[in-house]
């Protein structure tokens, strides 16, 4: 079906407000938000329990109830406001959702999808969300149905979700967005692994950085012992890198972030401020958008990091906005004590040829551990 049928219906069932976090199944849904000429206020948040607050909010506010958007592994996030303030036994806050399907059953998909594949409709049946499963083989007439299920679910303050298998959506016209950046990601990537000590541990976040450094890191050195992908869990990779500084202060430890992961849980940067690991490095690399979803900007374009690190604590902060500021970068890894953190502002690219990690999560973690341990 046409996303665009579908907000139209939306509209009908007085939801005009829309927020979420971007997803890769959801794109043509997303490509629809944005050119859908209606009534529509829609947000991009910074995670997907914020999401589901703000949509509290605004029923709140008007009386009607609004959509919240998200890839499944982002019910996670959502659990908390949907069952201590929406759920009927709380506030009773009506709210339609919209869940991209990845990692459904019998559908070859990424590792850190599979699970949350595995548990995401028994998810919604333990949060007494009722749901339907839509697909590409799902007629207009059958998707307005499950619709008219949802609307007397909203009207007795429940919340309903659209499960949305892969391929759901038809492709209309694509909404694009680019930043004024100039940097190329997997350039600066490269240079960044040149100034990195070998023996220093990285930790990356989720998506195409993760992809990009494992690429540039096996053309370098032929190997990425000293990378560990942090393949899920959007957000959580500087917490993940805290945890191996301190454990091991002996060795130079650096988190390789992004813009929007950093926003997704940004209490770990006076968090990690305040527990003054001089050894470690945080590189933020800022898109201004989710391009690993479908290059929607993150809704907080203006957002300056090396000024929030600044704020938070960190020892020092700065952009690097040219390709020779590395080597403020090298001057860290001589004699400098952290945490610091360097923003780096590029562009919205990637190689259409870009490949994903050979070895399966497991291997990765374990070829990690033995380079962090010094394991022969």
């Amino acid at each position: 079906m046409k996303a665009s049928r579908l907000l139209e219906e939306l509209g009908n069932m007085g939801i005009h407000t829309i927020a979420g976090v971007p997803d890769s199944t959801l794109k043509q849904f997303c490509d629809g938000i944005e050119n859908y000429q209606g009534e529509l206020s829609h947000y991009v948040a910074a995670n997907e329990g914020a999401a589901v607050g703000l949509a509290i909010g605004s029923f709140l506010a008007s009386g009607k109830p609004a959509c919240v958007y998200m890839q499944n592994s982002g019910i996670g996030n959502a659990v908390n406001p949907i069952v201590s303030l929406a759920n009927g036994d709380v506030y009773g806050i009506p709210m339609l959702f919209v869940i991209g399907w990845r990692g459904e059953p019998g559908v070859k998909d990424e590792p850190q999808h599979v699970f949350q594949g595995k548990i995401t409709c028994k998810l919604l049946d333990t949060l007494l969300v009722p749901y339907a499963v839509i697909d590409k083989e799902t007629s207009e007439e059958e998707a307005f149905a499950a619709l008219r299920l949802a609307e007397d679910t909203l009207k007795g303050g429940g919340q309903f979700a659209l499960v949305i298998r892969k391929d759901t959506f038809e492709k209309e016209e694509s909404y694009t967005w680019e930043n004024r950046n100039t940097l190329v990601r997997e350039e600066m990537l490269r240079e960044i692994l040149r100034r990195v000590p070998r023996d220093a541990a990285i930790v990356s976040t989720t998506g195409k950085i993760s992809r990009e450094l494992y690429e540039q890191s096996h053309q370098m050195y032929g190997n990425h012992e000293n990378l560990f992908m942090t393949v899920g869990g959007m957000g959580h990779a500087s917490m993940i890198a805290l945890g191996i500084a301190k454990k091991r202060p002996d060795k130079r430890v650096v988190c390789i972030d992004g813009d929007g992961a950093v926003l997704m849980h940004m209490g770990a940067l006076p968090f990690i401020a305040s527990q003054k690991p001089e050894n470690f490095c945080h590189i933020v690399i800022n898109n201004q958008a989710h391009e690993s979803v479908g290059a929607m900007p993150t809704g907080c374009q203006g957002a300056d990091f090396s000024n929030l690190a600044k704020a938070a604590g960190y020892v020092h902060a700065g952009k690097l906005e040219r390709m020779e500021d590395l080597e403020k970068l090298s001057d860290f890894f001589m004699d400098g004590k952290g945490p610091v953190l360097f923003e780096i502002p590029v562009s919205l690219s990637s190689r259409l040829d870009l490949g994903r990690p050979k070895e399966s999560a497991k291997e990765n973690k374990e070829s990690f551990m033995e380079f962090l341990n010094g394991i022969d």
